[in-house]
């Protein structure tokens, strides 16, 4: 496991410098690799914006978040997801190209609704601060999605699930973190 600090992946995320942000990526695959790695895996649904940069440079294969989504969300036969994250996942492209070509439909909260979220995350969740209004705030917008037709939300953080969990969600959940961590067990049984 390696990591570069959160703040210096943020410095580089609110410059919108996501090459900046591939490059931190593309270190820890180095010493990955320098250390026996056979691949990687990255639960940061934010910083998969700089995938494609990374993947094509990368000493290693990854495997990529947003795919372990959509094929869970085939195999449970959801149609149209609601995807939630920070403003980066829910305004960005990376859950919308990977979603549409597996054929998924998907709806992103009202712009109000992403602030929130945002906030809450930021703000809140990874500074450890749990809040029941904050629960509700998420609950409101899944169950507005709900009623857009989605029939599953996409946990699209990885703080996310420290809230909103399958028993208090008025919509099935694809918590993005453990699908790549199961998808990553699964791999490294194949290559043991």
């Amino acid at each position: 496991m390696h990591t570069h600090s959160l703040r210096e992946y943020m410095d580089f995320i609110h410059r919108d410098d996501w090459q900046g942000v591939a490059d931190l990526m593309l270190a820890s695959a180095e010493k990955l690799k320098s250390i026996g790695a056979d691949f990687l895996i990255c639960p940061d649904n934010t910083i998969h914006r700089s995938f494609a940069l990374v993947a094509e440079r990368s000493p290693l294969p990854w495997l990529h978040i947003v795919e372990e989504v959509a094929a869970e969300a085939k195999r449970r036969g959801f149609k149209r997801v609601a995807i939630t994250g920070t403003a980066y996942t829910m305004e960005g492209s990376v859950y919308p190209e990977v979603l549409e070509r597996n054929e998924i439909d998907y709806r992103v909260p009202s712009p109000m609704e992403r602030g929130k979220i945002n906030r809450i995350i930021f703000d809140e969740l990874v500074n450890g601060i749990f809040k029941s209004e904050s629960l509700g705030v998420f609950r409101a917008v899944i169950e507005r999605m709900k009623s857009e037709g989605c029939d599953a939300v996409v946990l699209g953080c990885t703080e996310i699930p420290l809230i909103v969990t399958p028993e208090n969600s008025p919509l099935p959940v694809l918590d993005s973190t453990r699908l790549l961590a199961r998808a990553a067990l699964k791999l490294a049984q194949e290559h043991s």
